[in-house]
């Protein structure tokens, strides 16, 4: 009898689309007090990087692009936002938190922290660095 297969412990990139349409519908879904800072971080990001790819899964919201991948993760908790970028160890300067793999990220608590100038910054850098395939 053959053995029965393991999952695979890996974990899959989402599928890509087009269309911001599931964004929105996870924007709405965020706790309400996190609404202003999580639409301003969406808004910052489409506007900044140019042909972006999108997806929902694991309830976080993944901003790819179609040649160097998922270049940023943003994930909404009860009372603050992580945005991880997948390359974020390759930024001058990296963002503050993280230490395994490439990805470093922020936790945005406020609308003032998510309008501060580094987070342009991020996005604009993460835009040309090589992502999560």
């Amino acid at each position: 009898m053959a053995k029965a297969r393991k999952p695979s412990t890996v974990r899959r990139p989402p599928d890509p689309s087009d269309s911001h349409t599931d964004i929105e519908d996870w924007i709405r879904r965020v706790m309400p007090e996190l609404h202003p800072t999580v639409r301003w971080i969406d808004e910052l990001i489409c506007k900044t990087i140019p042909g972006l790819q999108y997806a929902i899964k694991w309830q976080k919201a993944y901003y790819g692009l179609p040649k160097i991948g998922w270049i940023i993760e943003m994930v909404a908790y009860d009372v603050s936002v992580n945005v991880v970028f997948f390359g974020g160890a390759e930024f001058d300067p990296p963002p503050p938190l993280g230490t395994t793999d490439r990805s470093r990220y922020v936790k945005v608590k406020t609308l003032a922290e998510a309008q501060r100038p580094e987070m342009l910054e991020w996005i604009q850098q993460a835009g040309r660095v090589q992502g999560w395939k």
